[in-house]
């Protein structure tokens, strides 16, 4: 793909007005011919890959090639490709950046990932981005905004396999401290490890979804130990969850 001739469009779950997106759309127009956005009116962070399918949706133009839509970061990528791009299809999609990091099992819970999974259905190299951080106040999105080029080009120099997105985590450190850019495999990473209990005003008890479980923030090869170490972590993702070894074993079981 040649990027400066190519059309990108970008979604998120951060929401149309987020940070992190104004950073990718500044990136990205660096890099490609034409960047369309089209992204959830409000935050959508943990909704997955959700498709809205019991009440309309509606898209809002905020500007030239810039929309958004009240439902989901899926819904978002849905309609970008198939009603506001319809005339002419982008080339790829991109999803971020994210304010905060999706490795581990943050993957199954994040939206920005689905969108990209979005893209990825519907036939089109995609690709979710997401900036890790220790200080949610202090998100060092400029390590993002410099490297994404560099990891853009380096994806896109060998062909990927149907049914395969890319997730890409940049490290909590300045720009010129990146320790480089990994290939890492999924590390695991479990939100809710810990519930914290309370009773609301009225005096009924509710329940706060806790922290997440580290288990491989050190391990090395995986997304969490890259972005620990200071680097950037790419890990390619499939879109087939089928457990390749047990589908034999299952199959001379029930034989």
């Amino acid at each position: 793909m040649n990027l400066k001739r190519a059309r990108v469009l970008i979604s998120n779950d951060d929401g149309i007005h987020a940070p992190g997106l104004k950073v990718l759309e500044r990136a990205a127009a660096k890099i490609f011919k034409e960047v369309w956005v089209v992204a959830p009116e409000t935050e959508q962070s943990a909704a997955s890959h959700s498709l809205t399918l019991r009440r309309p949706l509606r898209i809002r133009r905020l500007a030239t090639r810039r929309y958004a839509v009240d439902g989901t970061p899926t819904d978002s990528v849905l309609l970008g490709v198939q009603e506001v791009m319809k005339s002419a299809r982008p080339d790829m999609v991109l999803s971020g950046i994210n304010r905060g990091g999706n490795l581990g099992e943050d993957i199954t819970y994040s939206g920005t990932v689905a969108a990209a999974m979005e893209g990825t259905l519907l036939g089109l190299p995609s690709v979710a981005l997401s900036q890790h951080y220790k200080d949610r106040q202090k998100v060092s999105w400029k390590t993002a905004e410099v490297w994404m080029a560099r990891v853009l080009r380096g994806l896109l120099k060998e062909d990927w396999p149907v049914g395969v997105l890319m997730n890409v985590n940049f490290p909590d450190v300045p720009p010129g401290a990146v320790a480089g850019i990994e290939v890492a495999r999924q590390g695991r990473r479990k939100i809710g490890g810990a519930l914290t209990e309370g009773k609301d005003p009225r005096g009924d008890k509710y329940f706060w979804i806790g922290p997440q479980r580290h288990e491989d923030e050190t391990k090395t090869g995986t997304d969490l130990g890259v972005v620990t170490a200071g680097g950037i972590a790419v890990t390619p993702l499939s879109l087939d969850f089928t457990h390749k070894s047990m589908l034999q074993k299952m199959k001379a079981a029930m034989g």
